[in-house]
Order: structure tokens, then sequence, then C-alpha cells
């Protein structure tokens, strides 16, 4: 990748982040990269095929894979908290809004593959986690891929108001947030303490 391509994708991807994918036109996108349209031409054939070169790039895309979540003390309070702090300390605000410009009806088709690589990265990743807790006696569930489900719409949807309202919304913070969330979580799955007295 030449130093000119890589200006016209960075630039690209910014204007998407910021305006969306329909508003952005190439002339934007020249303006921005320093170079004029017909240079954007002979390196891209248009708009949409930046855009893909943009998203196939690590710095394009958050870098959420099941490597991030590997912190694991076998204990769900603290495990639940590293999934949802690893997860929303890589989807910034910026990632957020470059998210939802890639949704955009004239790329969706094309961009949902790279798009749904960060929730299959946590869903996967604390399924697996789940069904090792079960294993080794920590927690009692049949719906595990449920519950992961609903710890990361808990997270992406805290994720998404942020970015999208900031404080205006909820002054709560990411750390407040996730504490007391997952405080609720785990008073539903972790494994019943039996009462040894009780049973005899």
């Amino acid at each position: 990748m030449d130093d000119t391509s890589q200006k016209i994708i960075d630039a690209t991807m910014s204007l998407i982040r910021d305006k969306g994918y329909a508003a952005t036109t190439t002339k934007d996108i020249a303006h921005l990269a320093g170079v004029n349209e017909c240079t954007l031409f002979r390196k891209f054939p248009g708009k949409k095929d930046i855009v893909m070169q943009g998203v196939s790039q690590e710095k394009w895309r958050a870098n959420v894979t099941p490597a991030l979540f590997q912190n694991l003390q076998w204990e769900l309070e603290p495990d639940l908290e590293m999934f949802m702090n690893a997860y929303m300390d890589q989807i910034t605000p910026d990632f957020v809004k470059l998210s939802i410009g890639l949704r955009a009806p004239q790329l969706y088709h094309e961009t949902a593959p790279y798009i749904m690589k960060v929730p299959l990265a946590f869903l996967t990743s604390l399924t697996d986690y789940f069904y090792k807790m079960r294993e080794m006696g920590k927690m009692e569930s049949d719906d595990l891929e449920n519950l992961a489900l609903t710890i990361f719409s808990s997270t992406f949807g805290y994720t998404f108001l942020k970015a999208s309202f900031e404080d205006n919304l909820t002054a709560t913070s990411q750390k407040e947030f996730i504490k007391s969330s997952v405080k609720t979580f785990v008073k539903g799955l972790e494994k019943p303490q039996r009462n040894i007295n009780a049973l005899t």
C-alpha cells in the first residue's frame, strides 16, 4: 500500500465516521487526503472500493479478537468485569460512529462480515468461558448462549449510548456501570451454595 492510497483510505474512513457514507463524496475525500479526484480514481475504482480496503485494515476496525479475553481468574465477578472492560476499552466512540457509517444500505452486504467479527469474538469467548465454568462446577445454567448474548447486549448498549449521547443521557461511568451490572449478573449465575446444616 503506497502512501497516497493510504491517505485516501484514511480520509474516507474518517469522513464516513463523521458524516456517514452517503454524505461523503469523492471530492470530500480527495480534499481531505490532499490529492485531486483524478488521482483518487487512478488508485481506486470508486468510493465503495476504498471503504472495503479500509475495513480490511486493523487500524480501521476495533481489534477485538478472542485473544483479548484471556486474562481469566476463573471467578465470575472479576472475569465478567474483564470481558466488559476489554470490550469497552477497544470500542471507542469513534469506532461506534464508524460502525454506524459502515451500515449504510449501499455497503452493508459487503461490510457486515467485518462488523460482525467484533460481537462474534465477544460472544464465542464468553460462551466458551461459561461452558468451562459449568464444567468446573462454578455455575449452573442450561442456556449459556443466551446468557452470553444478554451480557454482550448490556455491554454494547452502554457503549453505543455513551458514544451517541456522551453524558447527556446518564452520568454513570464505565467503571460504575460494569461493577453494578456484573453484581446483578453474578447473583443469577453463581452456583448456589448448599446449606450443609440444613441437610443434617
